[in-house]
């Protein structure tokens, strides 16, 4: 017979984190006008899609990060103000990179969802993806 455990096993709380995402899509043209490449600087377009990453835990009585539905309408509102349109024509897009990309849509969502972490914008036709990660600084909020 063996001899009971005398360890005591410390018991850990768990506290669940999620992180939820929605995708859109949208095509638009653009030009960087001070594109180090000539065939940067000229007119040309892509199809985009953008990803939104909200984190937190599960809330309400759902039991949910945030409502997924209003996220995608959130998400596609704004992809679709960009739709078939010219990127530089929009404040804060003169020069429409993907970085600036990622702020634009980042800067558009953290009011409505505190909660956001991470925008992914990407042109997938020619492999190319970046990636915003949204962080508090200790003790507050981060800004964009």
């Amino acid at each position: 017979m063996s001899e009971p455990n005398s360890e005591i096993t410390p018991v850990f709380e768990i506290t669940p984190v999620f992180e939820i995402t929605k995708t859109a899509q949208f095509d638009a043209a653009h030009s960087l006008p001070t594109g180090p490449k000539a065939a940067y600087q000229k007119l040309h377009g892509h199809s985009f899609s953008v990803e939104a990453t909200v984190r937190g835990a599960m809330s309400g009585p759902v039991g949910w990060v945030a409502d997924l539905g209003e996220l995608d309408v959130a998400l596609k509102a704004l992809a679709h103000e960009l739709d078939h349109g010219h990127l530089n024509e929009h404040a804060g897009l003169e020069s429409p990179t993907l970085e600036h990309l990622c702020l634009h849509f980042a800067r558009r969502l953290k009011g409505d969802y505190p909660g956001l972490v991470r925008i992914g914008v990407s042109r997938p036709t020619v492999g190319e993806r970046c990636v915003l990660e949204i962080g508090a600084p200790p003790g507050g909020v981060a800004g964009l």
